[in-house]
């Protein structure tokens, strides 16, 4: 369970839940140009995370906001989070000491109190693979299970060069590794909140770069599914993944590939379910709502068929009998709102209708709508003396660090 300012997220049993894209240093932008990330554009990514109802995290580094110097820019990302959303978060794993600045701006935000006994944030803690866990990531494990904030224990699988080029081999090797890791922090502090993580691509053996949404990765993500459930964790994968450059057909059919066994396999948490570009080199407005559309209607799908309004439904059928139509019963009237998902994003007026609105495509309508998000948010208020021991903690913090890496 995770908390927030303003309740709570499930994270496991038949829960399913969402977070944006992570760890990109390009942004696709508002002029669909690819640049580096800034922290106005992850303020702004943050904001869309908090607005989007199928984005149940806010996420982390949904960008890399690189006009702000490395050895301070956790600070400026924590704050980011805590200021521009109430949702859970994620904390830095790249030291001990930025671990440790998260979970205490964390308390700065929350109460000391509050999170000694709640989970507000997780982190991923990736596994070197093949077979090597290093002491940057097991430091930052160490530090948030000793506060009560939850980890993802979390191979970085890029199949066929840092695991065999075989499916099966691949998920015996990742599976080794996950345990390992969630042995370590069992060990280290008994009892911390653990999720059995995975990120999980493969690599092509044409260009080097990674792949998503083939079928051995979809095969790949039943099976460690099926493995997290044996060892009864709570699992997370990676969603909505694309190679492509632009928000485009390839962007939209390697998604969804790889989404759907995803959903079938019932990952717990899927990150990366909304913006992922360019094999995660990239974070796309329009991709983040685009994404953020098909996460609501795949969540719809999940939840099966509805029988609760049947009875009603077979009544219509009867009143109308054969040659005439439903539009005007009541039963429709009543449900034609809520029966089938409308989505926002997509285009299905006439041809004419279309062009007299802009012959606008889905690129073009999600960025439209990531402005119309933006210019209609609404802050969720931290309380002004929180946010001032936030901004005291980062002044501070910030005059004792340099600004260039050593």
């Amino acid at each position: 369970m995770a908390a927030t300012r303003n309740g709570a997220v499930l994270v496991g049993g038949d829960s399913m839940t969402f977070a944006p894209t992570y760890g990109s240093p390009f942004v696709l932008d508002f002029e669909n140009k690819r640049r580096y990330g800034t922290i106005e554009d992850l303020n702004q990514f943050h904001k869309l995370a908090y607005m989007q109802k199928s984005m149940h995290f806010t996420g982390g580094i949904i960008c890399e906001p690189v006009d702000v110097p490395v050895p301070k820019r956790h600070l400026h990302i924590a704050y980011s989070l805590l200021k521009w959303s109430d949702k859970p978060l994620m904390g830095a794993t790249t030291s001990r000491e930025r671990a440790e600045d998260s979970v205490a701006m964390a308390q700065l935000a929350f109460g000391e109190e509050f999170i000694r006994d709640h989970t507000v944030m997780t982190s991923i803690i990736n596994c070197n693979s093949p077979l090597v866990w290093d002491s940057t990531m097991l430091d930052a494990l160490k530090v948030y299970s000793e506060n009560n904030q939850s980890v993802i224990v979390s191979p970085f699988v890029l199949a066929g060069a840092n695991t065999p080029a075989s499916s099966t081999a691949s998920v015996a090797q990742l599976n080794a590794e996950a345990l390992a890791g969630i042995a370590f922090g069992q060990a280290w502090h008994a009892g911390a909140p653990t999720i059995y993580g995975q990120f999980l691509v493969a690599v092509s053996m044409k260009s080097g770069a990674p792949m998503a949404g083939t079928p051995e990765l979809g095969l790949m993500n039943l099976m460690v599914g099926q493995l997290a459930r044996r060892y009864g964790l709570p699992w997370r994968s990676s969603g909505m993944l694309s190679g492509s450059k632009l928000t485009d057909a390839q962007a939209a059919y390697e998604s969804m590939a790889n989404m759907f066994p995803i959903m079938f396999a019932r990952s717990n948490l899927i990150m990366h379910a909304a913006g992922w570009l360019e094999g995660g080199l990239t974070a796309g407005f329009a991709k983040f709502m685009l994404d953020c559309e098909q996460v609501e209607m795949l969540y719809r799908f999940a939840q099966g068929p509805q029988f609760g309004d049947f009875d009603a439904a077979m009544d219509a059928v009867r009143a109308v009998g054969p040659g005439s139509h439903y539009l005007g019963t009541p039963h429709t009237q009543e449900h034609f709102q809520t029966a089938f998902f409308l989505p926002d994003l997509a285009d299905n007026g006439t041809y004419e209708q279309w062009l007299a609105e802009g012959a606008k495509d889905s690129n073009q309508r999600a960025l439209e709508a990531a402005r119309k998000a933006l210019d209609e948010y609404e802050e969720p208020k931290l309380d002004e003396g929180r946010n001032e021991a936030l901004l005291d903690y980062m002044a501070k913090r910030e005059a004792e660090l340099p600004d260039d890496v050593t």
